[in-house]
């Protein structure tokens, strides 16, 4: 059966099942002679890489919850204010505080949601990663701040911990972002932004970052990343007098919310295949799955954000955190599959931006 009639079929069936089943069916290799598509791991075989083998875990990556203010059209988390469940515990919370204290290794503690700041035990675990002396990044959706009294605070306490806030901002016109993310975000973002500013945010020597992230609003892959941070830079000087440090342009990959968009607009192969024709062999050696291990509200261990969406834990004996013995997790094989794709087109794709 063709790529196109199997996913129509899927749809008919429903989207949970549309996401799980065109990721690990479809896409394993049943169907590439449909499209083309040579599996992932196989690309990766032929340049040597067999297995794909991590270096060492520096960044802990962990969700912190699915509960969102806001139902962005390419969430990969589908994440929303209905995602109320689905939340880190403090039980959790703290058995990740007792790894990352165990870890040498770990520099870096990233911090995802759904908008974290709305996990009731957000501050207390950020004031814990800062007395542990690591660097704390709140991926932050801007609108939090502007949603409640309560979250109006959140730019002094995040500069007083000197938190690394990276935030998604779609583009710098209300008509783009608002498109993406809902009506009124374009706004609330622009009030967020400018009292992240007012607290040292973005400004030269004040050592707190601001960082921006852009998402094409379709099914095509992100321009430049430094002529779209220039252009973001000029654009939001000039008119809302932001400032910031760096714009990060990730690719969209096909998983969750984005997938369900590709597989109703029947734009899913023609996707897939300019992120099979992108790829990028210099990107190979810089993806963030080699040094990141990612952790999910429920304490279950990934290689990225991505895998973790759909459920592919890591292939190990330990897989969760309760279970961590430190650099036995180094000895293990990255789970593959055909969404790699969308971190080696072009110059790549990570959390932190381009990768070459």
């Amino acid at each position: 059966m063709a790529i196109k009639q199997k996913t129509k079929s899927l749809k008919a069936r429903g989207k949970d099942l549309a996401s799980s089943y065109v990721q690990l069916d479809v896409l394993s290799g049943k169907d590439v002679a449909d499209a083309n598509f040579q599996p992932f791991a196989g690309k990766l075989a032929t340049m040597g890489h067999r297995p794909f083998r991590p270096t060492e875990i520096e960044i802990f990556q962990l969700n912190i919850g699915k509960l969102c203010n806001q139902t962005c059209a390419h969430c990969h988390v589908d994440a929303g204010p209905d995602r109320k469940e689905e939340n880190m515990d403090r039980a959790t919370l703290e058995q990740c505080l007792a790894v990352i204290a165990a870890t040498p290794s770990i520099k870096t503690v990233d911090i995802t949601g759904g908008a974290p700041e709305m996990n009731a035990h957000f501050r207390w675990f950020v004031e814990e990663c800062t007395k542990l002396g690591k660097q704390v990044i709140d991926r932050c959706n801007l609108t939090i701040i502007m949603a409640n009294p309560k979250y109006r605070d959140l730019p002094e306490f995040l500069a007083a911990n000197k938190v690394h806030v990276i935030s998604s901002l779609p583009y710098f016109s209300k008509s783009r972002t608002d498109s993406q993310r809902g009506d009124g975000v374009f706004e609330d973002s622009i009030k967020a932004l400018q009292l992240l500013n007012e607290v040292g945010y973005g400004k030269e020597g004040s050592g707190l970052l601001l960082d921006l992230v852009y998402n094409p609003n379709g099914a095509f892959l992100p321009g430049d990343q430094m002529t779209l941070e220039r252009e973001f830079k000029r654009q939001l000087d000039r008119k809302y007098d932001i400032v910031f440090n760096s714009l990060f342009a990730i690719t969209n990959l096909p998983v969750a919310r984005f997938l369900d968009y590709l597989l109703e607009s029947e734009n899913y192969v023609e996707y897939m295949e300019k992120l099979v024709n992108a790829f990028n062999p210099a990107t190979v050696e810089g993806l963030m799955c080699r040094n990141t291990i990612s952790v999910s509200w429920d304490g279950y261990l990934y290689d990225c954000d991505f895998n973790q969406m759909l459920d592919l834990k890591i292939a190990h004996p330990i897989q969760h955190l309760s279970e961590w013995k430190g650099e036995s997790l180094n000895d293990r094989n990255i789970l593959l599959n055909q969404h790699c794709y969308g971190c080696t087109a072009g110059a790549g794709s990570s959390c932190g931006g381009t990768v070459v």
